[in-house]
């Protein structure tokens, strides 16, 4: 078997993820995960796929029927999985909406050598204020020596620069 990644973005409407669930199945793959979303007005996002030894060109073929549609679909190989190893920890912020704050948390996970795993950010209205509001929620693999207090902590220290809330769990 063979895992690809399809990444896919266009033009959102109804329909998308139906067309592209059959070009998966007429070539004989098996949808395993996914992550689409409207974003920007667009339809965006990955789907991991297992295909059988030598059907990669049947995929092709069958995704070209959903690129002339306006869709636009990469396939790539998937990487080889990696041994997991390491604490798992989430974590959210929220904070008033500003330039920079992407920025400063990743600068600050990597720094600790945090492995980023799942990541998403979103825009919302704050309950008495209705000024915008920057939510990011995520999911890091943490290195042998690095406890969830550490990062908590290292979060915590650019809490106040970049003026946000902070939760760790």
């Amino acid at each position: 078997m063979t895992l690809l990644v399809l990444s896919v973005v266009g033009s959102d409407r109804p329909g998308l993820t139906k067309a592209l669930a059959a070009a998966v199945l007429s070539a004989g793959g098996n949808w395993l995960e996914s992550h689409l979303s409207r974003l920007g007005g667009l339809y965006v996002g990955s789907v991991l796929v297992d295909l059988s030894e030598g059907r990669v060109e049947a995929l092709r073929a069958a995704v070209s029927a959903v690129d002339a549609a306006g869709l636009e679909v990469r396939i790539a190989p998937a990487g080889a999985p990696a041994a997991v190893a390491g604490e798992t920890l989430e974590f959210s912020v929220v904070g008033q909406d500003r330039p920079g704050i992407v920025r400063q948390v990743t600068a600050t996970i990597s720094d600790l050598g945090a492995n980023i795993e799942s990541f998403r950010t979103w825009l919302s209205t704050g309950a008495h204020s209705g000024a915008p509001l920057f939510n990011m929620a995520a999911n890091l693999r943490l290195p042998a020596g690095l406890s969830a207090v550490m990062v908590q902590d290292a979060l915590e220290a650019i809490s106040g620069e970049i003026m946000v809330d902070v939760a760790v769990g």
